[in-house]
């Protein structure tokens, strides 16, 4: 096979996610995996034509924190059913993902090797994923879902089924998180998750509860940085953010329990923050029992974090954490705009492409996807999306893919938007 005949995108405005704003018309041309130019409209050029007149070229979209095996399954669906049917539901949510806009998402837990790698050769539509594998997790942490019958560990076989299955690695002691590392980077991690902190959907740890001491956490940070990457590390608290800090973690996931202190810590060491907009509203997850007592917790934290993140200039990455929720994963899109509570929706849009793209970046030579994400210039990867209408003007468009996203571009590829207006 040759080379892909060019796609142009003519007349379309740009939005710049590096400075912030719409510029142009322009008229794009992609090429094989790239962009192959950016030039003022009316220059011409060969290839297939898109017009985009009175359109918004913006970048890829890109979820920082996705599970991309257990978004749409019920939780007793990942913890006791058949595996085949817990693939088969994640290619189908892997599909519906990329149709969202979403041409990127960092996976932070689960077992998403084999997807990715069915994507990246072409066999199923989804986005392209950084994989963390299998979060780490100490016993009674918060990613300890195992069952009451599976404890004491060893009782019915020596690894749990979330263990078997890849959703976990239970690790206590240096030596072995150490090990799990190595596991999950020998099986193609790009970066990898540790649970340093209790959880909202765990049945086990409270809230508030610090995991792992400071060495535990090293040995991962040291397995990371010994093949060029990094650790993320779930945690709410002061206490926990600060021991993985002190550890040699670079971002932090949640933290909607910080204090300023911490957070200014946070600002001082350069730490990545990957936070999300939970709030008490029509999106928020429905569990019960302590655990619905420990969501309501932490979402009471969601604006003070974001308030405090501004304040002290924490880079902040955008990411949902949807889980075992189809409907919720519909609400990708609109996710993201809920951002305008505290952020402009140019910044908006930065956050979800430019500034999560850096995040990504982080993964060094890890990086599955080499080249540069995020922004719609010459020599970028050509991950594009043509919005009918300008989000930043109303940001309300990326809320409803369906209607507003007229072509979706990946790799260079049109995986939406043949029957758009001037498409082909």
């Amino acid at each position: 096979m040759g080379e892909r005949e060019p796609l142009r995108i003519t007349n379309v405005n740009v939005f710049d996610s590096i400075a912030g704003r719409v510029d142009g018309p322009f008229d794009v041309t992609v090429g094989d995996g790239t962009i192959a130019s950016v030039r003022p409209a009316g220059l011409g050029g060969p290839g297939t034509q898109i017009d985009g007149t009175g359109k918004t070229l913006i970048p890829g979209l890109i979820d920082a924190h996705w599970h991309a095996v257990f978004t749409t399954i019920p939780a007793v669906v990942a913890s006791t059913g058949e595996i085949g049917y817990v693939f088969a539901q994640a290619v189908v949510s892997a599909g519906d993902t990329l149709m969202r806009g979403f041409t990127t998402v960092r996976d932070v837990g689960g077992p998403s090797f084999g997807i990715k790698q069915a994507i990246d050769q072409g066999s199923i539509p989804g986005p392209r994923i950084y994989p963390s594998g299998a979060f780490i997790s100490q016993t009674g942490g918060h990613g300890d879902f195992r069952m009451p019958y599976e404890i004491p560990r060893g009782i019915a076989g020596y690894l749990s089924y979330s263990e078997i299955i890849g959703a976990a690695v239970i690790a206590d002691g240096e030596d072995e998180v150490l090990r799990g590392a190595r596991e999950m980077l020998r099986r193609g991690a790009s970066q990898l998750k540790l649970m340093a902190g209790g959880g909202v959907a765990s049945d086990y740890d409270p809230l508030d509860a610090s995991q792992y001491t400071e060495r535990e956490i090293r040995a991962a940070v040291e397995a990371a940085e010994n093949w060029g990457t990094y650790v993320t590390a779930h945690a709410y608290t002061p206490r926990a953010v600060r021991t993985a800090i002190a550890a040699g973690v670079r971002c932090i996931e949640h933290g909607q329990l910080l204090d300023e202190e911490t957070i200014a810590l946070m600002a001082e060491n350069g730490i990545w923050w990957c936070l999300q907009p939970f709030l008490d509203d029509e999106d928020t997850p429905r569990l019960a029992g302590p655990n619905r007592a420990k969501l309501l917790q932490m979402i009471a934290g969601t604006d003070n974090a974001y308030h405090l993140a501004v304040k002290h200039q924490v880079p902040v990455a955008f990411g949902t954490d949807t889980l075992f929720d189809a409907k919720l994963a519909t609400r990708q899109g609109a996710q993201l705009a809920k951002l305008t509570r505290w952020y402009s929706p140019a910044e908006v849009l930065q956050q979800a492409t430019a500034r999560n793209a850096e995040l990504l970046a982080l993964s060094g030579p890890r990086n599955p996807y080499p080249g540069r994400l995020g922004v719609v210039e010459e020599g970028a990867i050509a991950d594009l999306i043509l919005v009918d209408g300008d989000p930043v003007a109303d940001i309300s468009l990326i809320t409803r893919p369906q209607e507003s996203f007229l072509a979706i571009i990946k790799d260079g590829q049109l995986v939406k938007g043949a029957d758009a207006p001037g498409g082909s």
